[in-house]
C-alpha cells in the first residue's frame, strides 16, 4: 500500500529497482503482520502478535516502538488502514478498531465479521474500509461513522476436499472503482464499489495444494492482489506447489490477468526464493511489480511485468508479510517476523 506525503513529489523517471538498499532495521521478538504511514506522519504503524498497535518514528534519535492507549485487540493484528486521519485496525479477534492518531486513543470498536480477519484496506479516497475474513465475505464499511454499507459474498466456505476455506486477500483499483478478494483454493471475485454487483470471477488453482497424506489437509491460497495503476491488470499472488508442506517448500508465485477479459498474461514463479507473496504494489509505471514475501526468510523481488523476468531481488532474514511505499518511492518499509525496516530507492544521480 502506497501512503503519501504531505511533501510527497510524483515518483522520479528513472526509478530503478537495483538501487534497492537497506538504511536501518529495528528488531524484536514478535511478529508483524502489517505496516501502515500517514499521509505527512513520519511514523511506521504496525500490527503485532502480541495483540498490540504501534507506532516507532525512524526520524527520532533513539526509535522505539510506542503502543497505542486503549483496551486494543485480543488476538493478532493482520490489518491497518489510514482514513480520514484515523488509524483502524483488524484482528483475528474479529474485530476492527478506530484510533485517534494524534493520541493514540481508541475510539470505535466494531465486531465486523464472524471469524478471523485476514485483512483490511481502505479506498484510494478514504471513505470506505474494505475487510476479508475466513466467515467467506468481504464487507465495505464507512470509514467515519463505521456503518456497515454491504457484505459481499463469492467464495465458498469449504475448499473441494471438505476442509473450510479462508479468504485472506483483498484489493481496491486506483480510481476505487473495482474490489477483489481470493481465497485459499485459487478463486478470485471481483465486484463493482458502486453497484456491489460481482462483474468477473477469475482462477489461479496452482496455487491451492492438498496435501491428502501426510497432513490431509489444503495449504497455500491466494494471499495477496494488486490492482495496476490503469486498473486493467490484476496482479494474483501466492505460492506454487508445495512439496515440503511444514517449511512452505514451494516457490512463490505470480500470475498477472486482464481481469474483464479473464486472460492470464503471466505466471511467474520464483524457485530461488520459497514461500507465500504477502503483498505485492506495482510501481508507477504499470511495469514493473514488487512482490514482499517469504517461508522463514523474507524477500523483496521486482518483476517486469510484460517479460516476465525478475530485475532485482533481495534477501531478509525473516518472513516479511506488508510494506509501505512513500508516493515517490525514495523509501520502503517493510514488517515481518521480528523485525521492522527501510529501504530506499533512489535514482543513480541522486546516490551520495
Amino acid at each position: 500500500m502506497i501512503h503519501d506525503s504531505e511533501d510527497a513529489t510524483d515518483p522520479p523517471a528513472g526509478l530503478d529497482p537495483t538501487d534497492l538498499r537497506r538504511l536501518a532495521e529495528w528488531r524484536s521478538q514478535d511478529i508483524l503482520f502489517c505496516i501502515a504511514r500517514a499521509p505527512g506522519d513520519p511514523r511506521l504503524l504496525v500490527g503485532s502478535s502480541d495483540f498490540g498497535v504501534d507506532a516507532l518514528d525512524p526520524t527520532a534519535d533513539k526509535p522505539q516502538r510506542q503502543r497505542f492507549a486503549g483496551t486494543g485487540h485480543h488476538s493478532y493484528v493482520t490489518g491497518l488502514a489510514i482514513a480520514g486521519g484515523q488509524l483502524i485496525s483488524g484482528s483475528y479477534d474479529r474485530q476492527l478498531i478506530w484510533w485517534d492518531l494524534e493520541t493514540g486513543q481508541q475510539r470505535r470498536v466494531q465486531t465486523a465479521h464472524d471469524r478471523w480477519i485476514r485483512r483490511l484496506i481502505a479506498s484510494p479516497d478514504g471513505k470506505r474500509l474494505y475487510s476479508v475474513a475466513d466467515d467467506m465475505t468481504c464487507r465495505v464499511w464507512d470509514a467515519a461513522s463505521g456503518e456497515s454499507l454491504a457484505t459481499l459474498r463469492g467464495h465458498a466456505t469449504e475448499t473441494p476436499h471438505g476442509y473450510p476455506s479462508m479468504l485472506y486477500a483483498v484489493a481496491v483499483s486506483p480510481d476505487g472503482r473495482w474490489l477483489a478478494a481470493g481465497d485459499r483454493v485459487g478463486h478470485v471475485a471481483v465486484w463493482d464499489t458502486e453497484t456491489f454487483q460481482q462483474v468477473a470471477t477469475l482462477e489461479a488453482p496452482t496455487m491451492y495444494t492438498w496435501d491428502p497424506r501426510a497432513r490431509r489437509h489444503s495449504i497455500g491460497g491466494i494471499r495477496s492482489l494488486a490492482f495496476s495503476p490503469a486498473g486493467t491488470e490484476l496482479a494474483v499472488g501466492g505460492i506454487g506447489k508445495i512439496g515440503n508442506i511444514d517449511h512452505l517448500q514451494g516457490p512463490a508465485r505470480v500470475e498477472i490477468f486482464r481481469w474483464r477479459e479473464g486472460e492470464r498474461l503471466q505466471e511467474l514463479e520464483d524457485e530461488t526464493r520459497k514461500g507465500l507473496v504477502e503483498q505485492m504494489v506495482w510501481m508507477p509505471d504499470g511495469k514493473r511489480l514488487l512482490t514482499v514475501g517469504g517461508d522463514h526468510k523474507g524477500f523483496l523481488t521486482f518483476y517486469d511485468v510484460g517479460s516476465g523476468e525478475l530485475l532485482h531481488q533481495e534477501g531478509t532474514g525473516g518472513h516479511l508479510h506488508g510494506v509501505a511505499i512513500a508516493r515517490d518511492w525514495q523509501t520502503l518499509a517493510v514488517a515481518g517476523h521480528q523485525s521492522i525496516a527501510e529501504w530506499t530507492l533512489q535514482p543513480p544521480e541522486e546516490e551520495a
